[in-house]
């Protein structure tokens, strides 16, 4: 393993050009995947901070007993897809009224009665907020006596949810590509690698290496290279994220994530080895 190791290493020092080149070019392919998925964790926070709001609104009829709308609270709190009930009575709602719409403060001055009804808010389990979900328990609302009627946005819920969709959509085709231009990348490196050590690789058989031996160090080359392009690209991301959490509140990557960009990274690199080793190494 020290051998194999050395002579991965060796290759660095023999093409430091062409390594350099390699390893950056690694780098920022990685680097855009990656600054698209920081962007793409950040919008789904956003998305899942937004989604946690997902309630329906149950409008009581007036003259309600309140022992009745008690009742119905507790069996809506079973349902599966329901985390909390709040119950608005119509006070409450008016006071919120004026406090989020100071305006009209002169309009609601004139009201001689207050004509807002009391409601029901009823926010879902996160795993519950596709529009499909949502639907059905608003349909299952509108069967209490006293629902008057029952709102819940239902344009909003589906644009959230396409939303979703279509950035996870969007994630796996821009890494899909650049996974693909990094191991082409890597696996051009070590083809070069191979056919610049033909005559080295030539008297290795002639004492008697064997294929997997001399096929060794180029997959621990490209798996390095791919290592280092990984934390390349984790750099020049921090380096972004710092300028432009300067300007916006963002969150940067945790340490599982930033480890499993280097992991990828050194997988892309075996990978292409094995692939352009395995198909060269024939040739020479």
């Amino acid at each position: 393993m020290n051998l194999t190791l050395r002579e991965s290493l060796l290759a660095f020092r023999r093409w430091p050009a062409l390594s350099f080149l390699s390893v950056t070019t690694i780098g920022f392919a990685l680097f855009v995947a990656s600054l698209y998925g920081l962007v793409a964790l950040n919008l789904h926070r956003t998305l899942d901070a937004i989604g946690e709001r997902v309630e329906v609104v149950v409008y009581v009829l007036r003259g309600t007993p309140v022992e009745v709308v008690t009742v119905a609270i507790g069996e809506i709190e079973s349902f599966p897809e329901v985390t909390e009930v709040t119950y608005v009575t119509a006070e409450q709602a008016m006071e919120r009224a004026q406090a989020e719409m100071e305006e009209f403060q002169g309009i609601f001055s004139e009201f001689e009665t207050n004509p807002l009804p009391a409601s029901l808010e009823v926010r879902l389990n996160s795993e519950f907020q596709s529009p499909d979900h949502v639907r059905s328990v608003a349909n299952r609302l509108r069967g209490y006596p006293f629902a008057e009627d029952v709102q819940y946005g239902s344009e909003w819920v589906a644009k959230l949810d396409q939303l979703r969709a279509i950035s996870g959509v969007v994630g796996l085709l821009i890494g899909g590509a650049f996974a693909l231009a990094s191991v082409i990348i890597i696996g051009t490196t070590i083809r070069m690698a191979v056919m610049q050590r033909s005559k080295e690789i030539g008297i290795m058989r002639l004492v008697g290496a064997t294929d997997s031996f001399i096929r060794r160090p180029f997959l621990v080359e490209g798996a390095i290279k791919g290592a280092l392009g990984g934390m390349l690209a984790m750099g020049l991301c921090f380096a972004a994220f710092v300028a432009v959490n300067q300007l916006l509140s963002a969150e940067f990557f945790n340490v599982p994530q930033m480890i499993a960009v280097v992991v990828f990274g050194m997988a892309l690199g075996l990978a292409a080895s094995v692939v352009s080793v395995g198909k060269h190494l024939k040739n020479v």
